[in-house]
């Protein structure tokens, strides 16, 4: 019998600094795909409306494509949009779950009370799910690595909880389901920002309104979380 995989795509929003309210909350997002389901034909279909568009081997990065910030600078509204709609369609296509533990920052004194409540967020989603990663053979984590703490805490979580564990440092550009969970993370956050009264400006300007936002994306992506 062939090797039972999951694979663990995770990203990030937040930081470890001090408390903005722009960004009240730590947010960790992860993808989760069993191996045995190909998505090769999803990602061939995207890439070919990618390089149409002339964005070949392109990490599509969904802060930047919402906020109009580098590489997206130059790019109208309805170019940023498309962009936006292809990576959410190729998300709701796939045959994955997500989870998301978050941290709400203003309940934290310092950096060590982050990670131990972020530590704690994490393990429970794990635990919510017990059965479900225990039935792998193999599970490997996907992360840049971009902050430490948080590549810590993952280290320990998971080597704590299952016996096979492998962790990769990865590039956003080589893996699309790593762009994938930067946009769950990304909806994520903005959906609980929205329930503190928070929906920026900029958001508005993108999805219209909150409604809108949640009516056309997040409710539809909620439906992968397992």
């Amino acid at each position: 019998m062939a090797e039972k995989i999951l694979s663990c795509f995770i990203d990030e929003a937040g930081d470890f600094g001090e408390y903005d309210h722009h960004s009240p909350y730590y947010i960790v997002s992860v993808i989760l795909h069993e191996q045995s389901d190909s998505i090769q034909q999803q990602i061939n279909g995207l890439e070919h409306y990618l390089s149409n568009l002339g964005y070949h081997n392109h990490a599509l990065h969904t802060g930047p494509l919402i906020r109009r910030e580098t590489p997206y600078e130059e790019l109208f509204m309805e170019d940023r949009k498309k962009l936006f709609n292809l990576l959410f369609r190729f998300a709701r296509k796939l045959p994955i779950r997500f989870m998301t533990a978050k941290v709400r920052k203003s309940e934290c004194n310092n950096t060590d009370e982050l990670e131990t409540k972020l530590t704690k967020a994490i393990t429970n989603e794990i635990a919510r799910n017990e059965d479900y990663f225990q039935s792998f053979d193999k599970i490997i984590i996907y992360y840049d690595s971009g902050q430490k703490p948080l590549k810590r805490i993952l280290n320990i979580i998971f080597s704590s909880k299952f016996s096979d564990i492998e962790v990769r440092k990865v590039r956003p550009v080589d893996y699309r389901l790593f762009q994938v969970a930067d946009l769950v993370c990304t909806l994520d956050h903005i959906y609980y920002k929205n329930e503190l009264g928070l929906f920026s400006k900029t958001e508005k300007e993108f999805f219209s309104s909150a409604h809108d936002f949640k009516r056309n994306y997040w409710r539809k992506i909620d439906k992968q979380r397992i």
